[in-house]
């Protein structure tokens, strides 16, 4: 983060040794030319079948933004969507034609007609059940499983109904809304026996796990003791991605017939691209006709003395606290995760070490009063180093910001460690150094026991392991979203203890309880800028939790 492209490109040249030195057994032959991009290795790198020979249907909670990363990411030799439920009819329509609002955006999300190779959506609707109320998909019995990617708020709600239908789930992060919710959730989980996974992706990402060896098992940076942690972005007001335009904005009806006279006068090779840009747009438009109330939605009086509607709820759900949580649930807790990832590395394998303290502020000093939620977050860590229990100086510092207003610096994390620092950005680059010289070529040698070390050669020098590929390849790697939907849809098929989702309930609820107790440290600047972690609040059959909420099941709202 925030490197200059000289000492990226050392980096990245030569994490692919440490690769080499800490999986030697996987990246041998053509698997380790694949590496950069981990297309279709989540199988072979994380020990799952190739398939589960009959994929499972499944259907879609939800088809908004990363309701439709998913359906754009999901393979159909594991998982077939039979079913999507959404109530707005810009997001059935994504779901289906894929977002053409740019290059970036289709690429990210598709559609269905894409992935399944139909010509029209009249096609894919025979294939595929389109419901407005998640509900009424839950009492669809050719549905096996459900994934949600809902609001965060519906997440407890949504799960509990699926697994109590006799449905498995995996919901997008954060696990739920509260802690008391979480471990609602999990109890369920095991009362039904139905399988629940929670979509922090990292668990699922081949050039994480590696620098999990990396600074675990190969041990190749030393003693971990602070890690830096950030998600900056350009988001001001006025073009801020959490607050799109409402359907009946003027700025869409004119944007739509400025289209529809490009038409008039278009290219025959610019025709096909122009019409499917105005049929989204009209179904965004279309979202007016949709009594966001009926499905919950609630009106408000903003700070600012404005209303907010109901329908405004629905479509901005992340600015608001009885829907969304916040910078730290959509952000922070994907990189606390990380975090927590490479802190138990240093612990040994299985190991998941839970912080010891949280210091917060947080602030909106680059938005107006027409949210509840921060725009900048600040926050502090401790965890246990090993030794701690005899040594309580023995800490590990992670500190992380997410800001809004200047997005310099992307996201990404920064390791360091006694020899060596590793820097992960944007899931897609990742550099090692040696001590902390970051201008300095390090390449990965054999120390005389046989062991990994770190090396330096002269600039353009070679390295003490055989390259395995290049880590910097103009092939994005995988995020983790292919491969968590897979191995979800494989331990369904192949039921047995120990065929489990990475990011099981146990795993999840951890990293919702951090995310959420931030939040508490933020809420309360006065009287709880620190707050201790209590081990109870992690523990799913403990009534404890931060928020002073005993875990109930019976809720009416989680009823059938």
């Amino acid at each position: 983060m925030n490197l200059t492209e000289q000492q990226k490109a050392i980096g990245k040249e030569n994490f692919t040794d440490a690769v080499n030195i800490t999986r030697r057994d996987f990246l041998a032959g053509t698997v380790a030319a694949g590496l950069a991009s981990g297309a279709g290795l989540g199988s072979i790198y994380f020990g799952y079948g190739t398939s589960v020979g009959d994929p499972l249907r499944v259907g879609v909670l939800g088809t908004g933004d990363e309701g439709s990363v998913l359906l754009g990411a999901h393979n159909p030799d594991y998982l077939n969507v039979v079913a999507i439920a959404d109530v707005r009819p810009y997001n059935v329509y994504r779901a289906f034609h894929g977002d053409v609002s740019s290059p970036t955006a289709y690429q990210a999300r598709p559609g269905l007609m894409s992935k399944y190779k139909w010509s029209t959506e009249d096609a894919a609707r025979e294939k595929v059940k389109v419901y407005a109320a998640y509900e009424d998909l839950l009492a669809d019995k050719d549905v096996e499983a459900v994934i949600i990617a809902l609001p965060l708020h519906l997440h407890a709600p949504a799960a509990i109904k699926a697994m109590r239908a006799g449905k498995h789930v995996l919901t997008e992060k954060l696990m739920g809304h509260s802690i008391h919710e979480c471990k609602e959730m999990g109890r369920v989980s095991r009362e039904t026996g139905r399988i629940l996974a929670t979509g922090h992706q990292r668990h699922y990402s081949i050039l994480y796990d590696n620098a999990v060896h990396t600074i675990g098992t190969a041990n190749l940076i030393g003693d971990l003791h602070s890690i830096r942690a950030q998600w900056h972005r350009g988001n001001l007001p006025g073009k801020d991605s959490w607050k799109p335009p409402m359907p009946e904005d003027a700025s869409l009806a004119k944007k739509l017939a400025g289209w529809q006279k490009d038409l008039q006068n278009a290219k025959p090779a610019d025709i096909d691209a122009l019409q499917k840009q105005i049929g989204q747009l009209e179904a965004q438009i279309a979202d007016q006709v949709v009594d966001a109330a009926t499905y919950g939605y609630t009106p408000m009086t903003l700070p600012n003395g404005e209303q907010r509607s109901p329908m405004e709820e629905l479509i901005r759900w992340r600015l608001w606290n009885r829907t969304g949580g916040g910078l730290m649930a959509e952000l922070g807790s994907h990189q606390l995760d990380a975090a927590g990832i490479f802190v138990s590395a240093m612990h040994g394998a299985g190991a998941k070490v839970k912080p010891l303290t949280v210091t917060a502020v947080g602030n909106r000093s680059i938005f107006p009063a027409d949210r509840e939620i921060d725009d900048h977050v600040y926050c502090m860590y401790e965890y246990p180093a090993p030794g701690y229990e005899d040594d309580k100086n023995k800490k590990i510092v992670v500190t992380y910001s997410s800001i809004n207003g200047n997005g310099f610096g992307g996201y990404g994390e920064v390791v360091l460690g006694t020899k060596g620092t590793l820097v992960l950005e944007q899931e897609r680059d990742v550099m090692l150094y040696k001590d902390s010289a970051k201008d300095t070529r390090v390449t990965v040698a054999k120390a005389k026991d046989g062991s990994p070390t770190l090396d330096t050669t002269e600039s353009g020098g070679g390295g003490g392991a055989v390259a395995a590929g290049k880590a910097g390849s103009d092939a994005a790697p995988s995020r983790g979203y292919t491969e968590e939907m897979e191995h979800w849809a494989w331990c369904i098929r192949n039921p047995s203890p120990e065929n489990q989702p990475r990011c099981k309930p146990e795993v999840a609820i951890a990293d919702a309880v951090i995310a959420l107790v931030s939040n508490i440290a933020l809420a309360n600047p006065t009287t709880q800028p620190r707050i201790e972690f209590k081990p109870e609040w992690f523990d799913i059959a403990s009534d404890e939790t931060p928020e002073g909420v005993k875990p109930d099941v019976t809720r009416n709202g989680y009823q059938v």
